[in-house]
């Protein structure tokens, strides 16, 4: 029987990870903070067959216990979940001369200020991008890279659209960065933040994501999603749609873009996912990539829409075995995030009349509980599935359910 570390599973897909690992008959071991592991649901707690507890934000010591750990336990792979993480699981997998990622450019996927070097350094198409501190900085920095308004504000290190701002003008230079700043420190670990703040060019076009699994520098594609955010400052995630409806033509140009990514970072033996914008006149750029499984339930859709499971394929590939990534099936599906109107008391979620599409309500908050304005992803009080035949037809059924759904605020 295999045996996996997983570097944290307190992740939107540690579940898909875990679960993955029963079907393959794999042993699954978790690595994590003691306190941290206190709050696990035991849900996830069942899944896992045992623990072993480091301090994660001092990576050599975390990588001295890991390294002694998998020694005596026998460990035969190195998997991660937590963006933040990625590059201990690529130096660990190496010291342990197991299938991961080159250690040298790992940081580079958790930290978006040294990924905008190595996507310029790889003439990976990607956003004009400087890294600064201040907002007097970065308007000296826009000037010299003459990068016009509007531009993109975001963390050097942060997820689910925190701190992510877009500015038109230099006078609102200064809330944006302060706005990007605002965690030093991430919850639940306490892990350090690079205070650092990237500001790129603002890339019009519609938004896609690509994940891929690599194995042995070969890259099997999933299919295509295709992203829904919101207008105006802030763009948080509203949905996502799988597979995006585009021409083959556009498809294999979005992959091109996204294996140049992946080889400018080094990504080797694992799974990526990659956001992309197909600009007008420009064609694909490279927004980001993380080392890891996508959050947002997005293996879930995938699975749901083409068959195809990539939280196997991605625990095949770093177990060094050719990763099942079949021809997707025909059929659709989509996401859709549900946020509060207004700031207020979340009272609950009605939806009217019947919605055979609906094969999925998942509500998050309870209610009473004090929610915030729609500003980022921590927003959301749940989700919405659906699935059809057609990424249209999916599209359309999610827009008529949501046309009939309220959430209540008081």
């Amino acid at each position: 029987m295999k045996k996996i570390l997983l570097i944290e599973a307190l992740a939107n897909s540690g579940s898909y990870v875990l679960d993955a690992a029963a079907a393959l008959d794999a042993r699954v071991f978790v690595a994590t903070h003691e306190d941290v592991y206190e709050g696990y649901p035991t849900a996830l707690r069942d899944k896992i067959h045992g623990t072993v507890f480091t301090d994660l934000t001092d990576p050599d010591r975390a990588l001295a216990d890991l390294t002694a750990f998998a020694g005596t336990t026998g460990i035969d792979a190195v998997a991660g979940c937590w963006e933040f993480f990625t590059p201990l699981v690529a130096h660990l997998a190496h010291r342990l001369g197991l299938p991961g990622n080159d250690p040298l450019r790992a940081h580079a996927c958790r930290n978006k200020a040294d990924m905008a070097q190595a996507l310029l350094a790889g003439r990976v198409p990607a956003p004009r991008t400087v890294s600064v501190h201040t907002a007097e900085e970065a308007a000296h920095a826009l000037g010299r890279a003459g990068i016009p308004f509007p531009v993109v504000v975001k963390p050097a290190e942060q997820g689910g659209s925190w701190g992510v701002s877009v500015v038109d003008s230099p006078e609102r230079l200064d809330s944006a960065v302060r706005l990007a700043r605002s965690w030093p420190v991430a919850a639940p670990h306490g892990l350090p933040m690079d205070q650092r703040v990237v500001v790129q060019e603002y890339v019009p076009g519609p938004e896609f994501s690509l994940d891929t699994v690599a194995w042995r520098d070969k890259y099997f594609h999933l299919p295509l999603v295709e992203k829904h955010t919101t207008g105006g400052t802030f763009r948080a995630e509203t949905g996502h749609t799988c597979p995006a409806a585009l021409t083959p033509a556009g498809l294999d140009a979005l992959r091109t873009a996204a294996e140049a990514a992946l080889r400018a970072l080094g990504i080797r033996n694992g799974v990526a996912h990659t956001e992309l914008k197909t600009a007008p006149g420009r064609g694909p750029v490279v927004i980001e990539v993380g080392a890891r499984l996508p959050g947002d339930h997005l293996v879930d859709v995938v699975r749901r829409a083409s068959g195809i499971d990539e939280a196997r394929a991605y625990l095949q590939a770093v177990l060094d075995e050719e990763p099942d990534v079949p021809e997707p099936r025909r059929g659709a599906c989509a996401i859709r995030f549900l946020t509060p109107p207004r700031a207020g008391t979340f009272q609950g979620v009605t939806i009217l009349g019947r919605h055979d599409a609906l094969v999925g309500r998942h509500i998050t908050t309870p209610a009473g509980t004090a929610v915030g304005d729609a500003h980022d992803n921590s927003a959301r009080i749940g989700h919405l599935v659906f699935t059809a035949l057609t990424p249209a037809q999916v599209n359309a059924d999610a827009a008529r359910a949501l046309a009939h759904t309220r959430v209540e605020v008081s």
